[in-house]
């Protein structure tokens, strides 16, 4: 085991009125545990003074903060992702950079991985303090999520040991979703309630198209999901118009009726349809193994302080 306990990872975005009270914080709730550990902060190409006030930081505390500056914004998992690479605790943190998750809850986390077998400890919000908008997108891509590919419930606010990240850390697609990931490779995960502040500077740099768009490379990465819903949707289509066309066959015969001109184009259109709807999909898939396999870096880094 390493003499360092504990590695807290934060990304940070556009964050520069809060980074100061968020380093205060963390030192002095994780000073109160008598634990040894470092601060990492990921900026995650901010466009304010983030990195100038991390870097006035670093000057002042040389020892206790890693400074990392990507060239640019790569997304939250992926700064995260990249804070894993320098950590070198026992035991690595992940938190936000808003605050709305109080550093003061992390002493929860480290009692329930103590208390248990656990190698993942999740903080599991009472109530989100968010905007009902935001809200009403962050619970319909839990719940689609939950449905689609069987998640967990999870959140930013985790306690991981360095076990499971030494294996997380060989994925190199350019897109992790960092709780799929975890699930890979671990069961042995507990939670513990935390609290929940309405957030203190500026507004969320998570909007529900970033939400929505997220959900989308979830489904694509890490499920099959379209693929099939293309096979299953094909099938059912194909017993609905194979009873359709025995329909209008029998009225054809029996009551010499004309099939009709409406009945040749709605067949037409739809089965269309579903055959542009099923080339989409392959192109989706299609599209993301090239970025796999041209080997598009997840995050690059700029600057380690």
């Amino acid at each position: 085991m390493n003499e360092l306990e504990y590695s807290v990872v934060v990304p940070v975005f556009n964050s520069e009125a809060s980074l100061r009270e968020l380093f205060d914080r963390l030192t002095m709730v994780l000073d109160q545990t008598g634990k040894t550990y470092e601060l990492i902060f990921v900026d995650d190409g901010s466009s304010d003074r983030s990195w100038e006030v991390m870097k006035k930081i670093k000057e002042e505390n040389p020892d206790r903060l890693t400074a990392v500056r990507l060239a640019k914004n790569f997304g939250q998992h992926s700064a995260t992702f990249c804070g894993f690479t320098f950590a070198k605790g026992n035991y690595i943190i992940t938190l936000d950079d808003d605050l709305q998750c109080p550093p003061e809850e992390i002493p929860k986390l480290i009692k329930a991985m103590e208390e248990s077998d656990a190698e993942l400890v999740y903080g599991i919000y009472k109530e989100k303090k968010h905007s009902l908008a935001r809200n009403i997108g962050s619970k319909t891509f839990k719940n689609l999520s939950g449905i689609v590919y069987g998640s967990k419930e999870g959140s930013s606010f985790r306690l991981i040991s360095s076990n499971v990240i030494q294996k997380i850390l060989v994925h190199h697609q350019n897109f992790v979703f960092i709780d799929e990931i975890l699930h890979w490779y671990t069961d042995f995960i507990t939670f513990t309630v935390v609290e929940h502040h309405k957030r203190k500077y500026k507004s969320t740099g998570y909007s529900n198209r970033k939400i929505w768009g997220m959900f989308a490379n979830i489904i694509y990465y890490y499920t099959t999901a379209p693929l099939k819903l293309m096979v299953y949707g094909g099938m059912i289509s194909s017993v609905i118009f194979f009873f359709f066309s025995i329909y209008f066959i029998l009225r054809k015969i029996l009551m010499n009726v004309p099939l009709g001109y409406t009945s040749l184009i709605v067949a037409i259109l739809f089965s269309t349809s579903l055959i542009l709807l099923s080339l989409g999909v392959i192109g989706e898939y299609l599209s993301r193994i090239y970025m796999v396999q041209n080997k598009k870096p997840l995050y690059s880094v700029k600057k380690v302080l």
